[in-house]
């Protein structure tokens, strides 16, 4: 049985800290380094620039009690009432199962209800297996991408328009 619940930083923390252990693989590519206890109470107050963290929402996707999925979706960027995608992870032992697109298809529901035309989110030229996701999932390059200095990875803005007056533009 499954279902997807918002996260509690206090509550919360011990799980979002094992989960991030499981799910080192992608931590060791993103950052080049395990996961800290640091980076699981960072899960629960990064956010894009300008927007507002308490006004981001931290979801658990949760297995027989289990957390095995997280995602975090905020508010304001990179436009005012855009909505981006920080981070979406699946243990690896449930990716390729479907339990991706159900994350995501709660993700822009969330983004619809609240009243967002675009969700954005980023993807490492180094993960092509997760931008084949992101563009099953309806996600397009918007030709916006930075290097970061401190890991060296190539990273790309993709976008999802959520209504039919939205212009991709990124």
């Amino acid at each position: 049985m499954s279902h997807i619940r918002s996260l509690d930083p206090e509550a919360d923390l011990t799980a979002v800290a094992a989960f991030y252990e499981e799910a080192g693989d992608y931590w060791h590519l993103a950052d080049r380094k395990p996961p800290d206890q640091q980076k699981a109470r960072d899960f629960f107050t990064d956010a894009p620039p300008g927007c507002d963290p308490a006004r981001s929402q931290r979801l658990g996707l949760f297995i027989d009690g289990r957390l095995c999925g997280v995602a975090e979706l905020s508010f304001g960027f990179p436009e005012p009432d855009d909505a981006y995608l920080g981070l979406m992870l699946l243990a690896p032992r449930l990716r390729g199962q479907g339990y991706g697109h159900r994350l995501t298809a709660e993700i822009v529901a969330r983004a619809r209800a609240a009243g967002s035309p675009r969700l954005f989110l980023a993807v490492l030229d180094a993960n092509p297996r997760g931008r084949a996701f992101w563009e099953r999932e309806g996600f397009r390059d918007t030709g916006v991408f930075r290097q970061d200095d401190e890991t060296g990875h190539v990273i790309r803005r993709m976008v999802r328009l959520l209504t039919a007056t939205s212009a991709e533009t990124g």
